[in-house]
């Protein structure tokens, strides 16, 4: 059985084959997982980051192992909207998996370029907002650090749109429940979370910071309980579907994330040590449900007991 149909879930009036997504900036866009797990038993993935125009990224270095955990500046490296459209989409859709395209901009106008290029791609199911980028045209703030911001971009992302639109929540926030409940207002269909939380790395016998960007994103098991509460606060705030990300590398993890309140979620930095670490989590969830009898996974979502 290729689809256990208790997985199935049901985001923004999109049905998935299952829960489990590929996180962004950790699956490619999708064909470099293909000769190492079956894409069609995956429920979705979303692509790199993609912008308007190419973009080489960072110099080295750009990723630094952590204790439980990695740092990455990689700089969003990928090959634009266009070639995306034209060369990788082609292929992509010889399988049958949701294709979330993740968009990143410095400005508004950078963000609506490139959907109004995605726009014309057959395959795509989402567009996944990356708000943790810094607007240069309001002095570098980040966006997703900012209600009025991030819910301004999600507005006019949403008029641009011809598919729904997932936005990606920073956590680099004081409050990510008032900032949701923004994005939400604004129109959002689903949210995603969390991102990277920012973190810094120094050699002690250099004394310079190991990546050549000085700070980077952190991700992996470390961030995990944080990404658990988060998801918990803003499953209380707002009534989009919301879909977990942050150090999960087991079922038992992505359980976790469903009970606080997610519908799916996203595996990242665990595609780095364990590719088939996707397939692993579908496994386990099937098994969970044969277990504890549950009918359908979706009876998980904020099942958690006060």
């Amino acid at each position: 059985m290729i689809h256990d149909p208790r997985l199935s879930v049901e985001i923004a009036g999109v049905p998935f084959n299952n829960p489990v997504i590929g996180a962004s900036g950790t699956f490619g866009y999708g064909l470099e997982f293909a000769e190492l797990i079956d894409l069609n038993r995956l429920g979705g993935f979303c692509t790199k980051g993609l912008s308007a125009r190419p973009m080489a990224g960072n110099p080295p270095v750009r990723i630094v192992e952590t204790h439980g955990g990695m740092l990455n500046a990689i700089g969003l490296q990928n090959v634009g909207a266009r070639a995306f459209v034209d060369e990788k989409l082609p292929l992509i859709r010889r399988y049958n998996t949701r294709v979330i395209a993740n968009v990143f901009g410095y400005s508004e106008s950078d963000y609506l370029e490139t959907i109004k290029i995605l726009n014309d791609g057959e395959g795509i199911s989402f567009y996944e907002l990356n708000i943790s980028c810094p607007n240069v045209k309001e002095g570098g703030a980040i966006i997703g650090n900012s209600a009025v911001a991030a819910a301004r971009l999600t507005e006019a992302a949403r008029r641009l749109s011809t598919r729904p639109l997932i936005v990606k929540l920073s956590p680099n926030v004081t409050n990510i429940a008032d900032i949701a409940r923004a994005i939400a207002a604004a129109g959002a269909d689903a949210l995603s979370l969390i991102n990277t939380i920012v973190g810094m790395s120094i050699d002690i016998n250099s004394r310079k910071p190991r990546l050549s960007y000085k700070t980077g994103g952190l991700s992996g098991p470390a961030i995990r309980p944080i990404a658990v509460r988060m998801v918990y606060e803003t499953a209380q705030a707002v009534g989009v579907p919301l879909i977990g990300i942050g150090g999960i590398a087991s079922a038992m993890d992505a359980i976790e994330f469903l009970i606080a309140g997610a519908a799916a979620v996203q595996i990242g930095t665990a595609n780095y040590y364990d590719p088939q670490v996707t397939m692993k989590v579908i496994d386990g969830l099937s098994a969970y449900c044969d277990e504890k009898k549950i009918d359908h996974i979706s009876q998980l979502t904020g099942s958690i007991s006060l």
